[in-house]
């Protein structure tokens, strides 16, 4: 828009002339309001910005963008609860995705990456890093607080940095005085024990804070044990590098009085995995797990449930729907059976819940510690539609049910046998039914296969002592390893144990795909949509003319000359003929 185009040359006084006269034909136009509360906040005028934002987010409350903007109005005129609601609401509408990008343009977060940056990779003392100030520039950024609590921070930069965070909150927490540190150091803490606990605690530490952390607990124990004061940054800074449902008696800890912000801790860390225990009652046993693969896999998953998620991607999309704004098309309404076929921890099958709210799905996993996770996040989101179960795709056919649609994306490469997996599931697929598959690629995942023979070489088990060092040896290499560095699952102990330390992995070719298809009668209906938009430009482009998006023969000449088009995976659809 042309506003938006003067806005960006700070040419404002024309931005909010156009601005004024769209709104004057439509009072409610969103990035009219928004930006106009942008241009206000240039200036500095954050009471007239926070006016235009609310009308906004008054037109479209799901307006991620309006919400996070607000946030930094309200946070410059220090109203720091009504700033955090908004970068909570920002972050779960969204802006999760985008969350490192924003944290890493702001000029405190960016000096401190820039002194551990001349060092690298040797080691900055805490003074060199935080100086006089301490870590209060970091804890006052309210922004960085919330997305610690939502969700995981992928960024070398970002944790190498929290790292030393950590390390000097566990200094300030050994000091006597601590009772007078300042409530949004403690807050910070907090946030970034959530943000520990969210990954796993797959961050490096020294041997002298490993002992520090040790002794830490130990007294926590202790004063827990005699009914001793215990304050809340020791609370945080030893829920920072252990995860508190894993203390003994730490549900004494939930009978004290806590700040807020503690008591968000304690939530996530100790009432939330408390209410996974309960559920693993109400999961059926579908299937037998007999196959030694299965077995070593499930045994994985039980020990690492993945995927690591915290936020419905899927909020706005659900909110619209309930609000009217949006209607489900027919096929989203129609009534039909669908099969999860390797859920996880849920992400997948609550948002196929969300879009086909009259479907009924049957949700499966090897794992049971991640189908009690998916059936704490089901049943928060209300949703009443998804049936959880445990089983071994390999044994699904002794069920004797059978499904208009099956998913199963990012499971089948980790059985023993991937194609006996697959074919038990078209087994269950019913004449005309669809199936949306995701597999490994042979040619994207070289990167993987070379890191993974180098930690064979080193002998680096799937521990999480040995997981944090092999990460440690990756980031020293940076250059070498840029595609493992810049995947999510890198930055959580689950997720780097799923792509570095998988007990199976198999990776398949585009032929080997198109002949499975053919041998079942299958119809290849295409890929998913990538997310950079240039793969189907360069695609048409090497066959001009003749390029069929549905021809695997093609697919496969244009992976071989881009071999990281499917680093992710293959995902696609395909149909089962109605005869």
């Amino acid at each position: 828009m042309e506003a938006s185009r003067f806005y960006g040359m700070r040419r404002f006084n024309e931005a909010q002339e156009i601005c004024r006269q769209i709104l004057a034909r439509d009072p409610t136009h969103v990035q009219s309001l928004n930006l106009l509360g942008l241009i206000a906040q240039a200036s500095g005028e954050h009471r007239a910005a926070v006016k235009m934002f609310a009308k906004a987010i008054a037109a479209d409350e799901v307006n991620a963008a309006c919400h996070y903007n607000a946030g930094n109005s309200y946070q410059a005129l220090g109203n720091r609860s009504k700033a955090a609601a908004h970068f909570s609401k920002a972050l779960a509408l969204g802006m999760d995705a985008k969350a490192v990008g924003f944290i890493l343009q702001s000029p405190t977060v960016t000096s401190y990456v820039g002194r551990i940056a001349t060092k690298w990779p040797l080691p900055v003392t805490s003074a060199e890093l935080f100086g006089s100030e301490g870590i209060a520039p970091l804890a006052n950024d309210l922004f960085l607080r919330c997305a610690m609590e939502t969700t995981t921070l992928a960024s070398m930069q970002l944790e190498v940095l929290f790292g030393y965070a950590r390390a000097e909150l566990l200094r300030l927490a050994g000091r006597p005085d601590q009772d007078e540190v300042d409530d949004d150091i403690v807050a910070f803490a907090c946030a970034l024990a959530r943000q520990c606990f969210i990954n796993e605690y797959v961050y490096a530490q020294t041997a002298a804070e490993s002992e520090g952390a040790g002794a830490l607990r130990d007294r926590l124990l202790l004063d827990l044990a005699s009914g001793a004061a215990i304050t809340p940054l020791t609370l945080a800074v030893v829920a920072a590098y252990f995860p508190l449902h894993a203390l003994p008696a730490a549900d004494a800890l939930l009978r004290r009085d806590w700040p807020a912000a503690t008591a968000g801790l304690l939530k996530v860390q100790l009432r939330e995995p408390r209410e996974e225990m309960e559920e693993r009652s109400a999961i059926a046993a579908l299937t037998p797990i007999r196959n030694d693969i299965s077995v070593k896999v499930m045994r994985q998953y039980e020990e690492n449930p993945y995927p690591r998620w915290t936020v419905n991607p899927l909020t706005a999309f659900a909110t619209d729907r309930a609000q009217g704004r949006t209607v489900a098309t027919a096929d989203q309404r129609a009534e039909r059976d669908i099969l999860i076929a390797g859920c996880g921890t849920g992400s997948h099958a609550i948002q196929i819940a969300q879009v086909y709210p009259n479907a009924r799905l049957l949700a499966v996993d090897i794992s049971m510690t991640s189908l009690a996770y998916a059936r704490r996040k089901t049943r928060e989101l209300g949703l009443r539609n998804i049936e959880y179960a445990q089983a071994d795709i390999l044994e699904l056919a002794s069920t004797d049910r059978s499904f208009d649609s099956i998913e199963s994306v990012g499971v089948l490469h980790h059985l023993a046998d991937p194609l006996a997996g697959w074919r038990v599931l078209v087994s269950l697929l019913r004449p005309g039914g669809t199936m949306r598959i995701g597999l490994y690629s042979d040619l994207a995942r070289r990167v993987i296969v070379e890191a993974r023979d180098r930690i064979a070489a080193r002998n680096y088990r799937a521990t999480a002592d040995d997981i944090r060092r092999c990460r440690q040896d990756i980031f020293r290499e940076a250059d070498k390893w840029k595609p493992l560095i810049g995947a999510k699952d890198f930055y959580s102990v689950s997720g780097c144990r799923d792509l570095l330390f998988n007990v199976m992995e198999h990776r398949l070719t585009i032929p080997a795909i198109a002949a499975f298809l053919n041998e079942h009668g299958l119809s290849f209906e295409g890929f998913e949509p990538f997310d950079d938009p240039a793969v189907l430009e360069q695609f048409r482009k090497q066959f001009p003319g003749a390029a069929d998006e549905t021809n695997l023969d093609q697919w496969h000449g244009f992976e071989v000359d881009h071999p990281e088009t499917f680093w992710d995976m293959y995902v696609f659809m395909t149909s089962k003929s109605t005869r």
